[in-house]
């Protein structure tokens, strides 16, 4: 098979690029002497007619390869590697020639792992659900107790947070819980000694089972957050699409009810904390308050619609002396009146002596004046009549100065008892006014602790109204998370990826593997016996 044809003259071999290494005279000489020993007459006539045909010479057999490299191969395994530079694509070609058994047993046998691969390993399907994470709460109430920050940083932080309780243990096990996980035979692998530990110890086998689920579960689900957006992206798989829903679906119900019970939690302790702080203020305005009593009662500031009773008396003593005043002039004037009219003789024309009996007289005394007029007119002077007249004018006139003096007396008697009271009313104005400035400089000392009482019921009754409000608020779920895409089954399953793709997979890297290690073993071989492969 190595035979050249009739019409081709028998070439030599071609030395190739080895001679830097093994010497240009040796690599040249070894062809020749092979040649010159199997046909020594037909070099010559080769070289003297090149074109005229030749008898076909024998080969000689090959000698088998020694186990020591010849003596010109370098024995450096760095210079040795060096020999991989001269390859050429029909050493390569003639490698691969060599290891078409290997590259064949290395598809098939990939292949067939491939194929194992897709009928043993349970597939997954992935599901994913998109969620709006605000971190701005809805405001239900004034003043929240959770203050919303607007900036955007703070904003980031707050949805990444929320972005971990989506994944958290607390979570987790709200699932576990709903779903009953703990007995799925796709979270729970039965082991060989599970029966035994569960004869042993049923809670700690029940303990070990729901971290078993709780680690695979975490391992299925993953969340993250989009880019410049609220919106997280929380991806699920499962061995069954619809079980895949039905998780990622309590897993947003949890996640939810987990948002609500942690604002509910921080409200309660803040209740909590408002209400032990409320006992101690509610102490402390019971205590103000009593104190405020307490001075009140020692000093005796009696209140009365918000005026002391002392001022009150103060004030109206003033009024009664004021009035007490205005009747002693009053009776002194008639008194000084009375006194003069008298002393003048006009006791029946004054005007001042008011009374029944004086007007009677002075209704006598005018008929009697008129009688003796007129008796004087007809009977003269003399007369008996008119003697009569004027002895009975006399008698009125007489009356007249009695009752005028009587008068005078009982205005002397009004006019004392207006001073006597006007001076009692005096004095006891003097002393309620001394009264009103111990109790004014005692009300300074009962204002400033009822300005405390009142500060302390302030801040005592604000305290009561804010724990009253926050208790309130703790009912009212204000976190805003919305599900703006809900999970769908999927139609295919992620992995592992379709028979098809994998067979094909595993037919290339077998192809691949088979490449490499027919090139391995024709590269070693051609290490340790550098001849070329090719002919």
């Amino acid at each position: 098979m190595f035979r050249p044809k009739q019409s081709e003259p028998r070439q030599t071999p071609r030395p190739t690029g080895r001679h830097w290494l093994l010497g240009n005279a040796a690599l040249a000489a070894e062809p020749a002497i092979a040649d010159a020993a199997v046909t020594p007459t037909a070099t010559a006539a080769t070289s003297a007619a090149p074109l005229r045909p030749q008898p076909e010479p024998v080969p000689s057999p090959r000698p088998a390869p020694s186990s020591t490299p010849p003596a010109s191969v370098p024995h450096d395994p760095w210079s040795r590697l060096q020999l991989l530079r001269d390859v050429e694509t029909a050493d390569v070609v003639g490698w691969l020639r060599g290891g078409r058994g290997a590259i064949v047993t290395a598809v098939l046998l990939c292949v067939a792992a491939a194929l194992m691969v897709a009928l043993t390993t349970p597939p997954r399907y992935t599901v994913f659900t998109d969620i709006l994470v605000d971190p701005a709460n809805l405001n239900v109430v004034r003043d929240d107790v959770f203050t919303s920050n607007p900036q955007r940083d703070a904003q980031l932080l707050d949805v990444e947070s929320k972005l971990r309780i989506l994944t958290s243990r607390n979570v987790l096990t709200r699932v576990i819980d709903r779903l009953d996980l703990t007995n799925d035979p796709e979270f729970v692998k039965p082991g060989g000694l599970s029966f035994l530990r569960n004869l042993i110890s049923a809670k700690d086998a029940t303990q070990d089972r729901r971290l078993e689920v709780m680690r695979a579960l975490s391992e299925q689900v993953e969340a993250r957050r989009e880019e410049r957006s609220f919106v997280v992206v929380m991806k699920l798989w499962s061995q069954d699409p619809e079980k895949a829903v039905t998780i990622s679906n309590a897993i947003v119900d949890a996640f939810e009810a987990e948002l609500f019970q942690s604002s509910s939690e921080s409200a309660g302790r803040v209740v909590k904390n408002l209400n032990e702080r409320l006992d101690e203020l509610r102490r402390n305005v019971n205590e103000a308050e009593r104190k405020v009593e307490d001075f009140r009662r020692a000093k005796g500031l009696q209140s009365s619609n918000g005026e002391l009773v002392s001022t009150r008396i103060s004030s109206e003593l003033n009024t009664q002396v004021l009035d007490a005043q205005q009747r002693f002039i009053q009776a002194d004037s008639r008194y000084k009146q009375m006194s003069a009219a008298i002393a003048e003789r006009r006791t029946a024309s004054a005007s001042i002596f008011d009374s029944a009996a004086m007007t009677n007289l002075r209704q006598q005394y005018n008929t009697l004046q008129q009688q003796v007029g007129s008796i004087a007119a007809i009977f003269g002077a003399k007369h008996p009549q008119m003697v009569t007249a004027l002895s009975e004018q006399q008698a009125v006139d007489a009356a007249i100065v009695r009752e005028a003096r009587r008068i005078l007396d009982l205005a002397k008697a009004d006019l004392d008892r207006e001073q006597a009271t006007l001076k009692m009313l005096q004095s006891k104005a003097g002393v309620e006014k001394s009264n009103v400035f111990t109790d004014n400089d005692a009300l300074v000392q009962l204002h400033d602790l009822e300005r405390d009482a009142r500060a302390k019921a302030a801040i005592y009754e604000s305290h009561l109204a804010r724990a009253q409000q926050i208790g309130e608020r703790q009912q009212i779920d204000t976190s805003n998370v919305r599900v703006i895409s809900r999970p769908m089954p999927p139609k295919a399953r992620s992995w592992p990826p379709r028979t098809l793709y994998l067979l094909i997979g595993g037919a290339i890297l077998g192809l691949l593997l088979g490449i490499a290690a027919a090139l391995m073993r024709g590269a070693w071989f051609y290490l340790r016996d550098p001849r070329p492969t090719h002919g």
